[in-house]
């Protein structure tokens, strides 16, 4: 599966919703993508468009034009069937290290972060 948008919105922590870490985009045909993990929970949520799911063992490369994300095969229908998420990004540089810091949050102890140059 591939999505395309102009940016993520990153929040490693909102305090108005119990410091839950977000990660969000929305792709140019509309599609929703959005992570969330609350500081007291083992694993995170991932929607796409409207469909909700709790995953854990993700494995998730960023770079600076590119977020890969990978799942077990048992939770491919987070995917609508994929085993992977491609999605290109024109992250400003300046919002880039909130991304990182905002997936290592989401991340610990629930799956592996591949940060390339």
């Amino acid at each position: 599966m591939h999505l395309k948008t102009e940016q993520f919105l990153a929040t490693p922590c909102d305090d108005e919703e119990d410091n839950m870490a977000t990660l969000c985009c929305f792709a140019g045909n509309g599609q929703m993508f959005l992570m969330t993990r609350y500081p007291d929970e083992d694993t995170l949520d991932l929607t796409l468009d409207d469909a909700p799911s709790t995953l854990d063992g993700l494995r998730v490369t960023f770079s600076a034009t590119r977020l890969t994300l990978k799942v077990a095969p048992g939770d491919r229908d987070a995917l609508k069937g994929d085993d992977q998420l491609e999605i290109e990004h024109a992250t400003p540089a300046a919002d880039l290290p909130e991304v990182i810091q905002t997936l290592r949050i989401l991340l610990e102890g629930t799956g592996e972060l591949v940060v390339e140059a």
